[in-house]
Parts: C-alpha cells; structure tokens; sequence
C-alpha cells in the first residue's frame, strides 16, 4: 500500500529477487493519478517480466479476495496512527497479516557521510531547514549533493533523474510539488537527485559529492542510514509528533530536533512540544528555528486584497488550513480572498476532500489538465494581487493575469545550540 515514493523503494530493498514473495499489486492513495500504471519490468527484476499494476487503494479489499493476499505492507507516511490501525482492520478482515517494514530492513549505506533531514508532519519546514544545512555544509567548504524523497508521478522507467537547472525540471515534466521541492536547491547551485531507484541514485550522487544531504517527504524516514538524523517538529501542530505515522519513528530516532516557526507561535506551543519530544526521546539535541518569510514585492500586497497560493501538500493532507503566503499577506494588513467559489474541477474537490483548507488555494499541479485548471482557478478570483506561497515560481508553468507577489521564508537560529555545531562529518561518520 503507498502513494509513489515509500512504496516502491520498499519493493526495491526487499521484495525485488525475493523469491519468498510474491508481489500481485500495489495501491495508490493521496496523490492523483498515480493509479492504474504498471511498475515497469525493468524496474521490478526478473521475477516480474510483465512488471506489477498499480491499482486505486479503494480496490484494496476485491484485490485481496481476487488475488489470495495473505500479506499487506503498509507503505507510505504522513497519516494518524488510527488511520494506519484502520488500514490494518481491513487487511486483518480478510485473513491477512499486516505489516510494517522499519529503517533496518530499507535503509541503504553510503561510502559517503549522510545527513537527513526529516520531520513530524509534512509543512514543518523541512525545506528551509534543509537548505540552511546545505548552506552550512558549503560554508565548511563541502559539496552537498542532495538527494530527494520520491515524487514519481511521471514515467517511472526513469530510475534516476539528476536535477541541476531549470532546463531539467523542464525536461523531466516536473510537477508543481517537485519543483516546490527541487528549485530552491538549484538556485542555490546544487544538484538535486531523484526517481524510483535510490541505490541506483545514491551511486550516482556519491560521485560527485562530498556529503549526501536527504531531503525527506511528508514525514517518511529516510532511505539512506544517516550519520546525523534532523528532524524537524512543528509547534503550529502540537501533539502530531506523538499521533502521526512515521512522525513518532522520527522523533525517537532523531540526533537533533529542529522546533521550527517559534517566531509565529506562543511560547506555551513551543515549550509544549519540546516537553513533549524529550519524553520520546530525552537524548535528542534541541535547537530553534524561526521561520523569516519575506514578500518580495510587498507594495503589491500591502492593505490589498490578495488571493494566497500555498504549498499544495502542506495545506491539504498535511492538515494546515493556511500557509505562508496567507501568513505573510497578513502581516502587512492584506485581506485574503476565499477562492471557494472560483475554483473548479479537481481544484475545487480538494476543498471538499480537505474540509480544513482555509481562503487560501492549493497549488496543485499533477497533470497539464489540472495545471489548466489551477490556472483558471486563480485567474477567476477578483482580487489586487496573488501571493504565492508555494516555493516553486508558478509563473513559469502557468500564466497568472494578475501582479504576483512571492514568498521567500528561510531558517533562522534563535539561541544555542545551532545546527552548525552537529555538522562535523568526520567525528560523525567515525562514530
């Protein structure tokens, strides 16, 4: 059971040449379109020569009778642990044993120090802090190569894709959340890898870096065994780290915990939520981060009326009902603009499938027709200006007939410790 990314790499590192298994489908969940593919022959080994269909989750129960499972892997993150719970009820209601494959059996060893940066919930941060570690890496004279959790949502014969300018996303079709995820890196002269195979990308990252920088989905834990684990908690969702799957795993797992945004919280949220982590793990180095996100252009926004375009995972299953474009818009006297009424097609379903989304407007993009869609969705709200909160520039996917103001947030340290203090590779790969 996954959702394109947890999924296949467990298949990878463990069921691919296993003869004690035999692997009859994958499910797809929270991600459109990513259902009714086949996972390539080239990909899935020789005892799959006609590769493995990828079936809609909600055909969970006719696969099992049809097919005679006796076994289902839970494969993806960022789901409560009642959620996951549930999952098991149904695999149990139809005879089968469920399970859940740990770091032990998919984490993959590199020649090369590794420093992954996770988290408890997806919209914690996870992108500003781990351009900050990038950041600091460089600044040690280190070459980071960064490689990034999966989004394969594209053709899926491509095991590796290497990500070093726009030209690639380009070349690669990246979707809305990729290049959310990718751009920020390349603007800063990094290379991002990505795909399907992450032994066949680590391969390749190892060769032209000096340190391996994990940039995590959702709040997965890593593929790569880490030789510094950071995981970043979110004081906006006080109590997720202890209810979420596999966010709990992150915290008592963690080397350092990044409590992020304490600069748009009440102290009471951020001492809570440290509380809360040092009895998941009371050996856990705590540092703390706000997160600055500056308007580019903010005489656009300024006492206007604006519709906020935010990060689409961190606003819908992620659970926040708001993001920093609204956050930003707001602090200097904008009035945002509840987009409900303008949106249409899949873009105006995931008001509905996602109850908790406040006025702002997810940006998804998983397919030119729904780009289109999000396209005449912002251009159909009557408003001054469109903010984006989202990382990736939408200018350059779709036309935006309206001036456009751009958030930029990045991580900050407040007090000691820093994160510059636990980025010694040699005394961490000699551990």
């Amino acid at each position: 059971m996954g959702a394109a990314g947890r999924d296949f790499h467990n298949f990878n590192v463990f069921f691919r040449n296993n003869p004690d298994f035999r692997v009859v489908a994958f499910t797809a969940t929270q991600i459109p379109y990513i259902s009714n593919r086949t996972y390539p022959a080239s990909l899935a080994g020789r005892l799959y020569p006609k590769g493995i269909p990828i079936r809609p989750e909600d055909e969970l129960r006719d696969l099992m009778v049809s097919e005679k499972v006796t076994d289902v892997y839970f494969s993806y993150s960022d789901v409560s642990n009642q959620y996951v719970m549930d999952k098991a009820s149904v695999a149990q209601s139809k005879g089968a044993s469920y399970h859940l494959l740990g770091p032990a059996d998919t984490m993959i060893r590199s020649k090369k120090p590794v420093v992954a940066v996770v988290a408890t919930r997806t919209g914690a941060g996870k992108s500003t802090i781990s351009r900050r570690v990038a950041h600091l890496l460089l600044e040690r004279g280190l070459k980071p190569v960064v490689i990034r959790h999966p989004m394969p949502y594209g053709d899926l014969s491509i095991a590796v894709q290497r990500f070093a300018t726009h030209g690639d996303l380009d070349r690669f079709h990246a979707t809305i959340e990729e290049r959310e995820e990718y751009e920020g890196h390349i603007d800063k002269g990094l290379v991002v890898y990505a795909g399907v195979d992450y032994q066949a990308i680590l391969d390749e990252a190892e060769k032209e870096g000096d340190v391996i920088l994990w940039d995590g989905g959702n709040n997965d834990f890593s593929f790569y065994a880490p030789d510094l684990n950071i995981v970043v908690a979110d004081p906006v969702r006080v109590g997720d780290e202890s209810s979420y799957y596999p966010g709990e795993t992150n915290v008592r797992m963690a080397d350092v915990i990044v409590v992020n945004k304490v600069n748009i919280v009440a102290k009471k949220a951020v001492d809570q939520l440290i509380q809360n982590c040092r009895a998941l793990n009371p050996g856990a180095k705590i540092v703390k981060t706000k997160s600055e996100a500056v308007l580019d252009k903010p005489e656009l926004v300024r006492k206007k009326r604006i519709l906020a375009v935010e990060d689409g995972p961190s606003v819908t299953h992620g659970g926040l009902s708001i993001g920093a474009g609204a956050v930003a818009a707001k602090a200097v006297g904008a009035t945002l603009v509840d987009p409900r009424s303008k949106a249409v097609g899949s873009i105006r379903s995931a008001f509905q499938r996602f109850p908790k989304l406040g006025k702002v407007l997810p940006a998804l993009g998983y397919s030119e027709g729904q780009l289109k869609e999000l396209e005449q969705s912002i251009n159909a709200v009557e408003c001054d200006a469109v903010v984006l909160g989202t990382p990736s520039d939408l200018t350059r996917m779709i036309e935006i007939r309206k001036p456009v103001a751009r958030v930029i947030y990045e991580a900050v340290e407040v007090g000691k410790p820093s994160l510059s203090e636990f980025l010694d590779l040699k005394k961490l790969k000699g551990r």
